[in-house]
């Protein structure tokens, strides 16, 4: 799951907020894209999507107890042992400056409604039941992100890696299942166009792409496909869609082999996620 969606970050982030005509010509999967003004990240360089994943997915495989100052703490421990460019610029300058869990917890302020809450959203989605699911995605999405729209939108994103690892149903009716569990008919409703900033229209458009089905390869171009912002897009969708049974597993080799292998890259990935799983 971590190496999946770390590449559809990294690929997407190729693609992020580019022109339509840049996403019509290069979103092949022929290999990542260097984007034109993002020149700071290399292609097949993975963004804060995946480290505050990879983050949350080692506070997970560690034992130690799920809190706010645990998870802030995990956050602040991932971007300093490896910093790197993605996070938004004030986001960015604020992780730059605090060194524990606490000082994070007393200087954030946690009233975004944007998609960082559910980007990383995925490890909470393996546990056992949705009450589980649903306690853990709370507790990490209110470190940044507490807001209605902010913590909904995190919730969904853990519902649907939930929803395929469990085998719970056809992918096409996740958006329906994830719905009911969160009373809310939205996540039901496909997405159509440009991406914006906001956590609920990634995920929309992610339940849209996962829904599809199919594989790996055209989920992934699906989640492009809409422009804007795209790889976060792509990290949520892909999540859910390698924990599904349904969906094959296809991504191109070029896309695997191309993914950063640096101390907390690919191989990294891999064996947290077998902790994990």
């Amino acid at each position: 799951m971590l190496v999946e969606l770390a590449i559809g970050d990294a690929y997407g982030a190729g693609f992020e907020y580019a022109d339509r005509s840049l996403v019509a010509g290069h979103n092949t999967l022929a290999g990542y894209v260097q984007h034109p003004r993002h020149l700071g990240i290399r292609p097949g360089a993975y963004t804060d999507d995946t480290q505050m994943t990879l983050a949350l997915a080692e506070l997970r495989v560690s034992g130690a107890p799920w809190t706010p100052e645990n998870v802030a703490s995990a956050f602040v421990t991932a971007f300093h042992r490896d910093p790197r460019e993605g996070y938004a610029r004030g986001f960015q300058a604020f992780l730059e400056t605090v060194h524990t869990g606490a000082e994070f917890l007393a200087r954030i302020r946690p009233d975004s409604d944007k998609s960082g809450a559910a980007m990383r959203a995925a490890p909470a989605g393996l546990l056992p039941t949705v009450a589980d699911v649903l306690h853990h995605t709370d507790v990490q999405a209110k470190v940044t992100h507490d807001t209605p729209d902010g913590v909904a939108a995190a919730r969904a994103a853990a519902l649907a890696v939930h929803y395929c690892h469990h085998g719970l149903g056809p992918v096409a009716s996740v958006g329906s299942w994830i719905a009911e569990r969160l009373g809310s008919d939205v996540w039901a409703r496909p997405w159509q166009g440009k991406v914006g900033s906001k956590g609920v229209m990634s995920v929309r458009a992610a339940l849209t792409a996962l829904s599809a089905g199919g594989s790996l390869s055209s989920v992934l171009r699906e989640c492009v496909a809409f422009t804007g912002d795209v790889d976060t897009v792509a990290t949520v969708a892909l999540a859910a869609a390698s924990r599904s049974a349904e969906i094959r597993a296809d991504l191109p080799a070029v896309l695997v082999d191309g993914l950063e292998n640096g101390s907390y890259g690919r191989d990294h990935l891999a064996r947290v996620d077998a902790q994990l799983l």
